[in-house]
C-alpha cells in the first residue's frame, strides 16, 4: 500500500527545486568572483616584491588586512542587507569590491597594498553572512548544508579554475606599458561589477518577491525555512554582543570557526609559493598546480553534507572526525618530501578544512531565525574573519622564520588542533540550548546536533 504525498510537500519540493536551479546560481557566481578577488593577490606575491618592495612578511601582512574590515563591518553589513533587502545590498557589495580589484592594480608600495587590501575587505563585507542569511529565508533545515555546500563549492571550483586563469593572464607582462599582475587585477575585477549589475536586476528579496514562484509555492517556502519568523532580538551592536553572549554554542562555533579559518586562508595565499618553492617557475603551471588544492575541497562540500542528510542530527560527530583527519593530514604533508606526494596530501587537507564548514551553519541556522540569524550568522563570519586574518599573517612570519613558505603548515596544524579540543564543549553546549529550545521547524521535527 503507498502512502500518498501532502500537496504541501509536492508544492515544497517544486518551489525548492526552482530555488535551487534560479537563485542558487546567482549566489553561487557572486560568491565565486568574491574568491577570485580576495585570493588573487597569492598569484602577484612573487611579482609584487619584485615591483613593490613588498617581502614575505607584508605580503601576509596585506592579505590579512582584507579581513579586518571585513570583520569590522560584517554585522553592520548583514543588518542593513536585512533592512533594505538583498537586492540593492550584495549589488551594491559586488560593483563596489569589482571596482577596488581594479584598483589593486596602481599598487606601488607596501602602504598602498596594505590601504587597497583594507578597502576590499570594506567593500566586500557582509556578502558571505549575507548568503548563509538568504539560505534561512529560502531553504528548510534539512536542505541547507546541502546550500551551503553548493555555496563552498563555488569557491573550490574558483580556487581551481581562476589559478590557472590568474597565471595565464600574469603572462601579459608588459602588454599595454602594464605588469602581468596589474593586468591580473584588471581583467578579474571587470566581471565583478557586471555581475554587481546582473544581481539587481535577477536576485529577488525574498520567496515572495520572485516572480518565477507561484504564490503558494512562495508561501510554502517561507512557513519551512521561517526565514522572517524566527525569534527577534536587538540590532545595536551592544545587543548583538549581548544575545551572542547568552548563547555559548555560539561563541564555541565562533571560536571553532575562527581556528578553522587560520588554516583555510593559510594555505589559500601561500599555496602558490609552496609550488613554486618546488622549482616551478612558469606562471601558468604554478596556477594550474596550486589549483589541484580546490579539488579536496570541492569533493570536501560535496559529499560531506551528503553524509549529513543520510546522518541527521550528527554534525557535532561529523565536526570532530573532519577536524581530526585534516591534522593527520597536515602532519603527512609536513613527514613525506615527494612534491607530487605533498600536492596530493595538501588536496586531501583541504578536502577536510573546508568540508568540515557547512556543518557549523547548519548547527547555526537549526537555531536562529529572522534579525536573530541575521545578526548571529554575521557575529559568527566575523570572529571567523579574524582568523583569516591570523592565518595569512601567521604563515608568512613563518616563511620569514624558517626561509620555506610550507613550514606554515605548523600553523594549520596547531589552529586545527585547538579547534579539535572546543568539539566536546560545543556537544555539552548544544545538548544544553536544545533542551531549553527544542531544535525544530515547521515541515518536521529536526533531531539534536548531537
Amino acid at each position: 500500500m503507498s502512502v500518498s504525498t501532502p500537496p504541501s510537500d509536492l508544492i515544497h519540493r517544486t518551489a525548492t527545486k526552482k530555488a535551487l536551479t534560479r537563485l542558487v546560481p546567482l549566489l553561487m557566481a557572486a560568491y565565486f568572483m568574491a574568491f577570485v578577488d580576495r585570493t588573487n593577490v597569492g598569484l602577484a606575491k612573487t611579482s609584487l616584491e619584485v615591483d613593490a618592495g613588498i617581502d614575505a612578511a607584508a605580503y601576509g601582512l596585506g592579505a590579512g588586512l582584507f579581513f579586518v574590515t571585513y570583520a569590522f563591518l560584517e554585522v553592520p553589513s548583514n543588518l542593513i542587507l536585512h533592512r533594505i533587502g538583498a537586492k540593492v545590498w550584495i549589488s551594491r557589495i559586488a560593483v563596489t569590491w569589482g571596482l577596488l580589484t581594479m584598483a589593486m592594480m596602481f599598487i606601488s608600495s607596501p602602504t598602498v597594498f596594505y590601504v587597497l587590501r583594507l578597502l576590499l575587505g570594506a567593500a566586500e563585507a557582509g556578502l558571505y553572512p549575507g548568503i548563509m542569511y538568504l539560505i534561512t529565508m529560502w531553504f528548510a533545515q534539512r536542505d541547507r548544508a546541502m546550500v551551503v555546500g553548493l555555496i563552498l563549492t563555488a569557491s573550490s571550483v574558483a580556487f581551481i579554475v581562476a589559478n590557472p586563469i590568474g597565471g595565464a593572464i600574469m603572462k601579459m607582462e608588459g602588454i599595454g606599458g602594464l605588469h602581468g599582475w596589474q593586468w591580473l587585477f584588471v581583467l578579474e575585477g571587470i566581471p565583478t561589477v557586471l555581475l554587481g549589475i546582473i544581481i539587481f536586476f535577477a536576485l529577488p528579496n525574498s520567496p515572495r518577491d520572485a516572480s518565477w514562484l507561484e504564490p503558494e509555492e512562495a508561501a510554502e517556502l517561507t512557513r519551512r525555512a521561517v526565514g522572517d519568523e524566527g525569534a527577534q532580538v536587538e540590532s545595536g551592536p551592544g545587543a548583538i554582543i549581548r544575545n551572542a553572549m547568552s548563547k555559548p554554542f555560539l561563541l564555541t562555533i565562533a571560536a571553532i570557526y575562527f581556528m578553522n579559518q587560520i588554516a583555510t586562508y593559510g594555505v589559500i595565499f601561500f599555496v602558490p609559493s609552496i609550488v613554486e618553492a618546488m622549482a616551478v617557475t612558469d606562471s601558468f603551471m604554478i596556477g594550474l598546480i596550486s589549483g589541484v588544492v580546490g579539488i579536496g575541497a570541492v569533493i570536501g562540500v560535496v559529499f560531506v553534507p551528503r553524509i549529513l542528510k543520510k546522518n541527521p542530527g550528527k554534525e557535532v560527530v561529523l565536526i570532530g572526525f573532519t577536524t581530526a583527519a585534516a591534522i593527520v593530514s597536515a602532519l603527512l604533508f609536513i613527514m613525506v618530501s615527494d612534491p607530487v606526494a605533498q600536492m596530493i596530501i595538501l588536496s586531501v587537507t583541504m578536502l577536510f578544512i573546508v568540508g568540515v564548514q557547512p556543518l557549523y551553519w547548519s548547527v547555526l541556522m537549526a537555531r536562529l531565525g529572522g534579525v536573530a540569524a541575521a545578526a548571529g550568522l554575521a557575529f559568527v563570519n566575523t570572529i571567523g574573519l579574524t582568523g583569516a586574518f591570523v592565518g595569512p599573517y601567521a604563515f608568512g612570519l613563518t616563511e620569514e622564520a624558517t626561509g620555506s613558505p610550507s613550514s606554515g603548515l605548523w600553523v594549520l596544524v596547531a589552529a586545527t588542533a585547538i579547534g579539535l579540543l572546543c568539539v566536546p564543549l560545543l556537544r555539552v553546549l548544544l545538548a544544553s540550548h536544545d533542551r531549553e529550545h527544542p531544535v525544530g521547524d515547521p515541515e518536521e521535527s529536526v533531531p539534536s546536533a548531537l
